[in-house]
């Protein structure tokens, strides 16, 4: 869903990532229509990055448990 989200909404995403700084820029960024692919591509990879982290982290809190 949320890589839905980040390919027609990329301002959207970073709003639901907890990133409302990156949301704002990206917003700027997606208001030029030559801006839509390099904010989608944006959104994308911070997508995959949050993801990633998310992994990270249950992976941590197993070990220590």
């Amino acid at each position: 869903m949320r890589l839905l989200i980040a390919l027609l909404l990329p301002f959207f995403l970073f709003f639901t990532i907890g990133r409302p700084i990156a949301g704002i820029i990206c917003l700027i960024l997606k208001i030029t229509l030559i801006g839509w692919i390099p904010a989608a591509i944006w959104a994308v990879y911070a997508l995959s990055q949050y993801n990633t982290d998310k992994k990270i982290d249950e992976l941590r809190s197993e070990s220590s448990s």
